[in-house]
């Protein structure tokens, strides 16, 4: 039996980043991943669909939108997906083998396995194979994984390859002719613009009467009107019935309507990976499948702790980041807690969108004095000398008592590099006289910010 300061168990991005923190200020730590270390963002999330997209973002340049700036390509141009795949298993593959690395560096002690939960002497024990670990503190970054909604035909669909989640979609070698994508979230939509982009025709099924799930509806709805000019078909609260045969049946308007697909992408969201063996005898409260913490990401059992997706709070890979270090500095006997209120979401099409804060509809329902800023992205000169004259939009949402920003939505090109400045004036709660005052560097698209607050 060894004994730890810290397990953690799951090796993505709250686990590996949680782990490699408390090591570095001095405990004593195992990390426990029973796959591939990255977890889903590294593996099959975020960086594989960026990949995919970036190659995307090369074809529709080479095609002929290069040529408004008098750059052109002979011959015809094409997108060899095998290749496109066997990319970006060269990026996973090197960014996989960093955070073994950077764990090694750190003196994290790493064991490949399934982890089984209990208690011994009073301490949390872990089980790994024949193995034996106990440590002051457990920490369960387990993530979460696709969910396959019970619709008709999708577990046969599924069996035979004609219907995916976003895990198997970034391994196939081949664009479809027809590719149905079920939900319209950052997910659906960014394989939507690429499949599209690159060949296949796109469409795109959705319960809600708007994309993006929460996201602004003005931004969200200028995005899907981009996605629409490239061809993509969006049927929006239309609920999904039957999948058999390359024909989906779905209903709108109360009436049952088909389309033809070859592959179908089910996008519906994702479940927490609460199933871990003997977490219920540890007494670890759940709730709606994910594990319950409060705002120091402790569990109902003491020096228990749930970050990143398996908590289902904010099922992205940069909010599991922080929550690892707030559940790090708590053990450490530190002041800190975890703060969601300037999260900020990123869709990566072309153009981008971001949100962060509260969107004007969050915001109406508050019944806060607020006042929405906007100006169109063509006031930013560089975005002008890089696209042209384009649809995009810098959306500010502003507390009128406070006069400090509360929430902003964005389309334009580089929208996920700059929604950060926005992110930290909502945190740090900055008065917007004095970010007026900020010298912003220029051209840089980011200067779309000072012209908004200045409309």
């Amino acid at each position: 039996m060894q004994n730890f300061d810290v397990i953690v168990v799951g090796g993505g991005p709250a686990g590996y980043n949680s782990a490699e923190y408390a090591a570095h200020r001095g405990k004593k730590v195992l990390l426990v991943e029973k796959k591939s270390l990255g977890g889903t963002c590294l593996n099959v999330g975020c960086i594989p669909t960026k990949t995919f997209l970036y190659a995307g973002k090369m074809y529709h340049y080479a095609s002929g939108a290069g040529e408004a700036y008098g750059v052109t390509a002979e011959g015809p141009v094409h997108v060899d997906q095998a290749a496109v795949v066997e990319k970006k298993d060269e990026v996973v593959k090197m960014l996989v083998q960093g955070v073994g690395s950077a764990l090694r560096r750190s003196k994290v002690k790493v064991v490949n396995g399934t982890a089984k939960l209990g208690r011994l002497g009073g301490k949390p024990v872990v089980f790994v194979g024949e193995e034996t670990y106990t440590a002051e503190n457990l920490i369960l970054a387990t993530g979460s994984t696709p969910a396959v909604p019970p619709i008709e035909g999708v577990k046969e669909g599924m069996a035979d390859g004609t219907v995916m989640t976003s895990d198997e979609i970034l391994d196939m070698k081949e664009i479809p002719k027809k590719l149905l994508v079920v939900g319209g979230g950052v997910i659906g939509f960014e394989m939507a613009a690429y499949f599209q982009e690159v060949g296949a025709k796109v469409t795109v099924i959705e319960m809600l009467d708007k994309v993006l799930g929460g996201n602004d509806r003005e931004v969200s709805g200028l995005l899907q009107k981009e996605l629409e000019k490239k061809g993509v078909t969006f049927q929006l609260s239309s609920g999904v019935k039957k999948l058999a045969g390359g024909v989906v049946t779905y209903e709108k308007d109360g009436r049952l309507q088909l389309a033809a697909y070859d592959k179908a992408l089910m996008c519906v969201g994702r479940r927490a990976n609460s199933q871990i063996e003997g977490l219920e005898e540890l007494g670890v409260q759940t709730e709606r499948g994910a594990i319950v913490t409060d705002e120091h990401m402790q569990t109902n059992v003491p020096h228990v702790y749930a970050i990143g997706d398996v908590n289902g709070k904010v099922m992205l890979a940069h909010v599991g980041y922080r929550e690892g270090e707030v559940a790090v500095n708590h053990i450490l006997g530190e002041d800190d807690a975890m703060s969601y209120d300037a999260i900020s979401g990123v869709v990566y099409t072309s153009p981008e969108a971001a949100f962060v804060g509260l969107s004007e509809e969050q915001a109406k329902a508050s019944g806060r004095n607020y006042e929405v800023k906007k100006v169109s992205i063509n006031f930013s000169g560089r975005h002008d000398a890089e696209n042209g004259l384009s649809n995009g939009i810098c959306k500010l949402i502003v507390d009128k008592n406070k006069e400090t920003l509360i929430g902003a939505a964005l389309m334009s090109s580089y929208a996920s590099e700059y929604i950060y400045a926005l992110a930290l004036m909502i945190d740090l709660q900055l008065p917007l006289r004095q970010v007026r005052r900020t010298i912003f560097p220029h051209p840089t698209v980011c200067e779309i910010i000072r012209e908004a607050l200045m409309d």
